[in-house]
């Protein structure tokens, strides 16, 4: 074979090969692999993989933290590590992982869950990562309990409404940001009284208990604010075995878009829902796509974003979520090409039209 033809030869092969590979995400999902809410969440994070030509691998932890830093050390320090590394700071998990991946090569893009003040300070400086995409969970929480008011309607001068809450965990960010917004709206109605905010782990089955306790405890409970939607279902069957109507004799918020909340939705059981951050994984394909074709995501909105993808869901909205969603044209959001003063205009709008 000549010189000629065995250049010819290594250059086709050379650019078969970089235009066969396509650019590796591994995904740390702390749900569990039958989890509704973690397991739309990967497929709409395929979805957006598929668009973009990225090559997806997702692994659950089975909302086991142990498992994820196992996952973590497979995929940063294993034979086949990914160009991407996408993770969720649940249980605190984020700060061990950030440090195994110091000179691994990899990019870590962390969502849902970004780091704490606390766990940014003690990382120090030493410690670097692509950026952090989060929803509004503070905002969330506010929207739930005031629009459980808004439903519920004033009370007679000197009288109270009494609420119980359900968080997530207390070492989940998310959770705490929820938490928050539901303080901000309590201290907005001093007529609304917190009887106990007890932490249902995400569990259907652990709210159910809980539930079924706190409604013994405080029968003239109202309201009833859950992070989460499982919890939300196990507090309104709790209610259901006492005798009692979901929506009628307790009104309940809640948060997510499963099939089984978007039903309740519909037929009156459960008062409001706020969704939308379900969407997170496949927006941070459109970033993890353009920080590989050279696009500096910095300048697009900022390294660390937080968008505003929770909100009120009506129940033409919830029939629409129920059904086949909108195509998603995720190439068509990528920012390469876009003039500087281009922002991502992430939204579950994208979803709805």
């Amino acid at each position: 074979m000549s010189k000629v033809l065995i250049t010819c030869v290594w250059l086709l092969g050379s650019a078969y090969g970089a235009f066969a590979h396509a650019t590796s995400v591994v995904f740390l999902n702390p749900g569990m692999s039958t989890e509704t809410f973690w397991v739309s969440y990967a497929q709409f994070m395929q979805a957006g993989a598929k668009d973009l030509g990225l090559h997806l691998r997702v692994r659950y932890s089975e909302r086991d933290a142990d498992n994820t830093l196992r996952q973590a050390r497979e995929a940063l320090h294993g034979s086949e590590r990914p160009d991407y590394l996408v993770l969720v700071n649940e249980q605190y998990v984020a700060p061990q992982i950030l440090r195994m991946a110091q000179g691994s090569g990899v990019k870590l893009l962390m969502v849902n869950n970004a780091l704490t003040a606390d766990q940014v300070q003690l990382l120090g400086k030493g410690v670097d990562w692509l950026g952090s995409l989060v929803a509004n969970d503070e905002q969330a929480g506010y929207l739930m309990l005031s629009d459980l008011l808004r439903q519920h309607g004033p009370v007679a001068p000197g009288a109270f409404i009494d609420l119980l809450a359900f968080s997530g965990t207390k070492t989940t960010p998310a959770a705490q940001l929820r938490e928050q917004g539901l303080r901000r709206a309590l201290a907005e109605h001093p007529e609304v009284r917190l009887r106990q905010l007890v932490y249902g782990e995400w569990s259907r089955q652990r709210a159910y208990e809980q539930a079924t306790l706190l409604f013994k405890r405080y029968p003239q409970a109202a309201l009833v604010w859950s992070a989460n939607d499982e919890m939300a279902l196990g507090a309104m069957q709790a209610l259901q075995d006492s005798g009692r109507v979901p929506g009628k004799d307790a009104l309940f918020g809640a948060a997510n878009s499963s099939p089984d909340i978007l039903r309740a939705r519909l037929d009156g059981r459960l008062s409001t829902l706020v969704a939308g951050h379900f969407t997170l994984g496949g927006w941070a394909m459109v970033l993890i796509n353009d920080d590989a074709k050279g696009v500096d995501i910095d300048a697009h909105g900022g390294r660390d974003r937080q968008e505003a993808l929770f909100q009120l869901i009506d129940t033409t909205q919830a029939q629409r979520l129920l059904g086949p969603m909108a195509p998603v044209d995720f190439r068509a959001l990528s920012a390469v090409g876009k003039p500087a003063s281009y922002r991502y205009p992430f939204s579950l709008q994208l979803l709805l039209r």
